[in-house]
């Protein structure tokens, strides 16, 4: 008899607690004020200093989008804890994680905001506005399983940090890049818990785990993706190779499936089958589409260098 979500959350609970302690174990403690350079900082013209003009920002018009993008994305953190605690509960170690994982994600926006604001990075004024709107439309993932959703958030949570970690190496800023390499790491241990947890389901539930797999995988969005200015801001991020179609199929999607022995895994039914093939089949288009867009984009740089002189644009990452 298949199980149903219920039972399979409560078959996963002993699993959820090995890890929880796995979790704090490896998690250490760090503090957003840390990494903010705080001299830089200075009233603005509410308190008789000056509002922010775009001169006084150091960061290229790409590394602003990526952080803006980034920021917001984070500051939604509501929504995600109504998500996760609706699915997974408030009790035992299921409730436990839930409450540990949004006060280690409400770090990340503390951070992120105060770097921002103290460095002048972006318009303080524009930030606050889309933060308001963003979160007040908020972030629904429908009708998603609990399966369904610790599968989506085992790729999140390793494309958040592949996106962070890299947006920190375009700022050109070692403060923002050594705070967003210490956000990254807070990002990966969280996706270690989850995949740990589906490669488990894996063996409980099967079938189910491998079709919830490949349902997330072929439907991926990432949680911004509703975010006013989200498809232009992404554009500029897949074009820095800051976060891509390359890196998402080959740093995010395939080194999880390749955990989980998704390919090889055997005593699958029907219904496995029947979704790692519709998956193998998606992942051949997206290694097709991630190659043209790798080529596309190595045409355009040449162009745009030939256009320069020979001299690359300094506002696309190598």
């Amino acid at each position: 008899m298949p199980n149903t979500p219920h039972n399979l959350l409560e078959e996963l609970e002993p699993v959820v607690a090995e890890n929880l302690d796995r979790h704090l174990s490896m998690a250490q403690e760090w503090h957003p004020h840390d990494y903010i350079p705080w001299s830089e900082g200075r009233d603005f013209a509410f308190l008789g200093g000056e509002d922010w003009s775009p001169e006084q920002s150091r960061l290229s018009e790409t590394a602003k989008a990526a952080m803006f993008t980034n920021l917001l994305t984070e500051d939604n953190l509501p929504s995600y804890h109504r998500e996760i605690a609706t699915r997974f509960g408030r009790d035992g170690a299921w409730g436990t994680w839930v409450g540990r994982w949004t006060a280690e994600e409400n770090r990340h926006g503390i951070a992120m905001r105060d770097y921002l604001v103290v460095t002048r990075g972006v318009d303080p004024v524009e930030l606050e506005r889309a933060r308001m709107d963003y979160m007040t439309s908020g972030y629904d993932s429908g009708d998603k399983t609990a399966l369904e959703a610790v599968a989506y958030v085992s790729f999140q949570e390793l494309a958040t940090r592949v996106s962070h970690r890299n947006t920190g190496k375009v700022t050109g800023d070692p403060v923002a890049d050594k705070m967003l390499a210490r956000i990254s790491k807070d990002e990966n241990l969280h996706m270690v818990f989850y995949r740990n947890i589906v490669d488990a389901a894996l063996d409980i539930a099967p079938d189910e785990t491998m079709r919830a797999i490949a349902d997330e995988v072929i439907g991926f969005e990432m949680p911004g993706a509703t975010m006013a200015g989200f498809r232009r801001s992404s554009m500029m991020i897949a074009k820095a190779g800051i976060y891509d179609l390359r890196l998402h199929h080959d740093d995010v999607i395939m080194p999880v499936l390749r955990h989980w022995n998704v390919f090889e895994r055997e005593g699958l039914g029907h219904v496995g089958e029947q979704a790692r093939e519709k998956l193998a089949t998606f992942l051949e288009g997206l290694d097709a589409q991630a190659t043209k867009f790798v080529d596309r984009r190595a045409e355009n740089r040449a162009r745009e260098a030939a256009r320069n002189g020979g001299a690359p644009d300094t506002d696309i990452a190598s």
